[in-house]
């Protein structure tokens, strides 16, 4: 049985808090029953529910994360509190990658925790290989942001549906280590693909009840001309001078996008610089601390500056366009009030936008049948394996999720390019290879030697790991596949493009939906509850939009000062817990007290009455503590006095526990 409270202050005695109750859960059922899906909001505490699943687990754990970014800021953090980290990316040297691995797989190194890139585990044959003399130690697979996985979202990463695929041939198809995913946001669809990828039943999808961030205010405002929209925007920005300010865009280059409303805040006299994707990981770290440790103040960006950085301070988000659903728009807009302070986030948005983002964004995220046949061109001139430099053709990493939709093409395993990088053999078998032909080719050699690809990527491996292979260079991560023809039929051709409609076309509803919901509701607390239903909250809890100091959320601020003042007394409480009268009947009192020697009282606070409704379920409630509970309640009603009301009930209890 865990004891989760014992171990957490073992584990990160740096931590002057406690586990809040979902990332218990999370642990516990990672630990003790099967995989698990975490819906936490941004800013919630995934990382200290992976980490401590991760240490209760023992053993190895790799984390798949998709920003390089995230992954170092995660490691960095991970190893302040003493725990072994090893980090691979390609912002890390390929040969010193390569010997780490070794070392990894000869048992010299055994980390805490491997984080890695999806990008990596779909294309490294030599990461695979090495993790795999490993695999009995390693213990648990965490996917950060999972709802990269599905094909149905706005962040949709073709490497992250490969991670089954991987962990078929690492542990075999029946034998997979625990996993968790974990995500701020889900959409129905999303949470199919997921909960089908990974094996992951509905009794294991552990969510938090509230997922408004109800901290962050938030204003939306629609514009008829661009110009009027950038005027207003310069008067935000001077509204919140010297707040910490992220700038949303969705265009790098040009007018009015990243770059341009950049140079344009430093003319005037803004503390600003720009990210995005074209930047090199280094740069992009380098400007993730810059402002952390406000050096900045405004940072423009596109959503490569998103998922899982965690900056707590960031007071204003201002999207300048318009984002293509309500989950990328409360993901985005999660990034401020990270440490629990009040936030504020403005959508600038026209008619014009939505066009742009509905036709050049989202239909030109798909390729047309043009490129799917002109790429094909360069894949298919003939039929069978081969090897595909994934990494050096955009077109080709565009296409391939489709040309595998349609059978064109399937992956067979991950390989190189060839020998030609092997200088020295001191293993005959393989030196008989080597020699086998002149070009030494990867398909050739296989050919010549009538060899399965598995088996020779597996042989290369090994040589490289036991040293009796010495290269020129590290080996390239392409991979092998099985080319089925030479020429796109048009059935396939319509397999392809139903497909494509398909993802558009939905794509489409998830921006229609959301701009319905932009012009539906008049305000910030509207717009959350509307996004929190979408997102699966409860409809129950949508009116639980005030949080107290100690992290509750609750219905009206009365409660919020019950609260308050509760926690300030030391008193234990919880906040609607159910309380079972009869066996399968409950009530919920607002509060309940937990006295010495297991006792309890009941607090409730009568606020609506005069309600016909409010009044019946009242009188009920209390007919039910009268023939249940008698005595046990105490009571408090809304007026201007109930701070001082609040106060004497608290003494009363207080009373109660010293005799």
């Amino acid at each position: 049985m865990l004891n989760l409270e014992k171990d957490f202050k073992e584990k990160f005695p740096q931590f002057d808090f406690t586990l809040r109750e979902l990332q218990k859960n999370v642990i516990t059922n990672v630990v003790e029953q099967d995989n698990t899906l975490c819906i936490m909001p941004t800013g919630g505490g995934k990382s200290v529910a992976y980490w401590m699943s991760a240490i209760e687990m023992g053993g190895m754990a790799i984390v798949v994360s998709p920003l390089t970014a995230l992954i170092e800021e995660q490691a960095q953090k991970i190893k302040e509190h003493g725990y072994d980290v090893l980090v691979i990316h390609g912002g890390i040297d390929a040969m010193k990658q390569m010997r780490t691995l070794s070392d990894l797989a000869k048992g010299n190194i055994t980390p805490d925790f491997i984080f890695a890139s999806p990008e990596k585990i779909a294309t490294d044959g030599y990461f695979e290989y090495c993790l795999k003399q490993r695999k009995d130690d390693i213990k648990l697979l965490v996917i950060d942001e999972v709802h990269c996985v599905s094909q149905w979202g706005m962040s949709f990463r073709p490497f992250y549906k490969r991670i089954p695929d991987f962990m078929d041939r690492l542990f075999g198809s029946d034998s997979w280590c625990r996993i968790l995913a974990l995500t701020a946001t889900l959409n129905p669809m999303e949470l199919n693909d997921i909960c089908d990828a990974f094996k992951i039943a509905r009794k294991n999808i552990l969510k938090e009840t509230i997922l408004m961030r109800n901290e962050i205010q938030l204003h939306v405002k629609k514009f008829i001309k661009e110009d009027e929209k950038e005027e207003k925007f310069w008067e935000i920005l001077k509204m919140h001078k010297g707040e910490k300010t992220l700038v949303y865009l969705y265009r790098k280059y040009g007018e009015r996008s990243v770059e341009g409303l950049c140079e344009k805040a430093v003319e005037r006299g803004f503390n600003a610089e720009e990210f995005h994707g074209d930047m090199g990981a280094k740069e992009r770290m380098e400007i993730i601390e810059k402002f952390k440790n406000n050096e900045i103040d405004v940072l423009f960006a596109t959503n490569a500056f998103g998922m899982g950085i965690d900056i707590k301070d960031i007071r204003v988000v201002i999207h300048f366009m318009i984002p293509e659903s309500a989950e990328q728009y409360y993901q985005e807009v999660g990034r401020a009030a990270r440490d629990g302070n009040g936030a504020n986030a403005y959508l600038l948005y026209s008619n014009k936008n939505i066009d742009v983002k509905r036709t050049y964004y989202i239909d030109g995220s798909f390729p047309t049948e043009e490129k799917l046949r002109k790429t094909y061109e360069n894949i298919g001139k003939r039929a069978g394996l081969r090897v595909l430099p994934y990494f050096d053709n955009e077109d080709i990493q565009e296409c391939l999720p489709y040309y595998m939709k349609a059978g064109l093409i399937s992956v067979v395993c991950k390989g190189f390019s060839g020998l030609s990088e092997i200088y020295d053999v001191q293993d005959p078998k393989i030196e008989q290879w080597y020699k086998s032909t002149a070009a030494k080719g990867y398909v050739k050699t296989l050919k010549k030697n009538d060899l399965e690809a598995q088996y020779l990527s597996e042989k290369i491996y090994e040589g490289v790991l036991n040293e009796t292979i010495k290269l020129r260079k590290p080996l390239e991560r392409w991979l092998v596949v099985e080319v089925d023809d030479t020429d796109i039929s048009e059935e396939r051709m319509n397999i392809m493009l139903s497909d494509i409609d398909e993802k558009r076309k939905y794509k489409h509803g998830l921006l229609d939906y959301f701009v319905y919901l932009l012009e539906d509701n008049e305000n910030s607390q509207q717009l959350h509850q509307e996004i929190a239903r979408y997102l699966g909250m409860d409809k129950y809890q949508l009116n639980r939009i005030y949080r107290t100091v100690d992290g509750n959320h609750v219905r009206s601020k009365s409660e919020v000062i019950i609260c308050d003042l509760l926690a300030k007394s030391g008193i234990e409480y919880k906040y609607e817990e159910l309380l079972e009268y009869e066996p399968g009947k409950y009530i919920n009192p607002d509060f309940t007290v937990y006295m010495p020697d297991n006792a309890k009282a009941f607090w409730e606070h009568v606020g609506m009455l005069g309600n016909e409704k409010y009044d019946s379920d009242w009188l009920n409630k209390i007919d039910i503590y009268e023939k249940y509970f008698p005595g046990q309640l105490y009571r408090t009603y809304e007026s201007g006095a109930i701070s001082q009301d609040a106060e004497n009930v608290i003494r009363e209890l207080q009373s109660l526990k010293t005799d």
